[in-house]
């Protein structure tokens, strides 16, 4: 079945295609969203369950960028809440403050490891002044701006069991945008004179969260869409189908039934490794097969609803030890109250996985059983707390970003270009590392682009509030 033209389609309802499709609403477009999921915001989505409410890992929005701050603001109103962030690592059985704090340090892990750590730090910081190779891998990086003794402590276990390689197969790129300006001095400075990561997003000492979720950022976004276009869930995309470096329509399954829908502009969020198998015709071998070598880390979060008010006083907890299954937890009542029942709580878990290995392919019970025993053997909860439990399995959550990933990528990307009225955007469909501000910012940086290039009379100039600064 083929539907009439639209003028602009949007693969993929995350943060970045819904802030495409909410810029080229308000420039008076005409937008169909699709989503293959059966509610919009991607990883930025929240779960409700009975009164309780959880996002994927718990989200925070912050954001050097007063553009997008103030787009954010405008949009959630009175939605917004600030939250302090108070965050920890768990490691040999005690708490260490997150950013590290020396003082903190110091008590945990005693003197002598403490001088280790300053020496192999002095030592780093005099090499750095010689002629040595840029860091390839993340150990590279950490070890140059860190040293050897606080790579190993902090570093090194959660990294690999956050990404599921060894350190030394991880891009240093990544690690270096990711904790951009962060050193042992930054952090010293921080916890001796107050300066509190002014700038840096690593160090920030509180965020903005909206009431309900994060997800209230995609439901608001879909909502704009919606007063003049379309956004569809439950919409899974079969086929791009092009010819002429052109791509002429998609094929949607929606509600069990084949769509061919044609546009003149088309905007991808999704996975860019799951669009190339998608194009119709097929692309050449060899862009299959650099596609293959691209990879996502997957994500499994495990929900357990408490009979109590409160189970931690933290934002997020870290815990790096393989012998402990997740990576990190966090409590969202102590982002929002109105995340749970009135005396009631809840503690998020995150697994990361990949698709197949024995956490992924572990019943929703045994995983909830899994979890209820961790917690209770670290001491946030007993048995007798237990209300219900959910287990939310996110297939392609974090681009993999292994050495030398980025030829792969650049030629995926050299490869699409050819294509004129096919724009990537956000974090899948870049393969990069975006948090909410970057995914945002980039799909109305895509929506800019699109309006410049569209050939159809009536849209208004780029330079309207809804684009501005973009």
């Amino acid at each position: 079945m083929s539907d009439s033209s639209n003028t602009i389609i949007v693969l993929g309802g995350g943060l970045a295609g819904l802030s495409a499709g909410y810029a080229l609403t308000k420039a008076g477009c005409t937008v169909s969203v699709f989503e293959r999921d059966t509610v919009v915001g991607g990883l930025s989505k929240t779960i409700e369950r009975n009164g309780f409410r959880f996002d994927l890992g718990g989200h925070r929005f912050f954001t050097k960028d007063e553009s997008i701050d103030a787009f954010v603001r405008e949009l959630m109103g009175t939605e917004l809440v600030s939250v302090q962030r108070s965050s920890r690592i768990y490691m040999r059985g005690k708490y260490f403050d997150y950013p590290l704090r020396p003082i903190n340090a110091m008590f945990g892990l005693g003197l002598p490891t403490t001088a280790r750590i300053l020496a192999d730090y002095a030592k780093e910081t005099f090499n750095r002044a010689t002629d040595r190779p840029e860091p390839v891998s993340l150990e590279d990086w950490v070890v140059r701006n860190f040293g050897r003794t606080m790579f190993s402590i902090y570093f090194k276990e959660y990294s690999e069991k956050v990404w599921g390689i060894d350190c030394s197969m991880i891009c240093a790129s990544w690690v270096a945008q990711r904790i951009k300006g962060l050193s042992l001095a930054t952090a010293i400075k921080n916890a001796f004179f107050k300066f509190s990561g002014r700038g840096l997003a690593t160090l920030t000492d509180s965020f903005l969260y909206p009431s309900l979720g994060i997800g209230r950022i995609s439901d608001r976004l879909r909502s704009e869409i919606e007063t003049s276009n379309t956004v569809s869930t439950n919409a899974g995309i079969v086929a791009i189908n092009h010819r002429d470096h052109r791509i002429e329509s998609v094929t949607i399954r929606d509600q069990d039934r084949l769509r061919t829908i044609a546009a003149d502009e088309f905007i991808s969020s999704i996975p860019v490794t799951s669009l190339v198998r998608m194009l119709n015709p097929a692309p050449p071998a060899w862009i299959l097969e650099t596609a293959a070598r691209l990879r996502f880390r997957d994500l499994v979060v495990v929900a357990i609803m408490v009979d109590r008010e409160q189970v931690t006083d933290q934002t997020w907890i870290y815990i790096p030890e393989q012998k402990i299954p997740f990576g990190r937890i966090h409590e969202p009542t102590n982002w929002s109250r109105a995340m749970a029942p009135a005396g009631k709580s809840l503690v998020i878990a995150e697994y990361f996985s990949f698709q197949g290995d024995p956490v992924w392919s572990m019943s929703d019970e045994g995983l909830s059983e899994l979890t209820v025993d961790h917690l209770a053997r670290l001491g946030f909860l007993a048995r007798r707390d237990l209300l219900d439990s959910m287990v939310v399995r996110v297939p392609k959550a974090y681009p993999l970003f292994k050495v030398g990933y980025r030829q792969y990528a650049d030629a995926l990307y050299e490869f699409l270009g050819r294509f004129e009225n096919l724009h990537s955007t956000g974090r899948s469909g870049m393969f990069r590392y975006y948090n909410m501000d970057v995914a945002i910012r980039s799909g109305l940086e895509t929506a800019s682009v699109v309006a410049r290039t569209s050939l159809r009379t009536g849209i208004v100039d780029v330079d309207e509030p809804v684009l501005a600064g973009t």
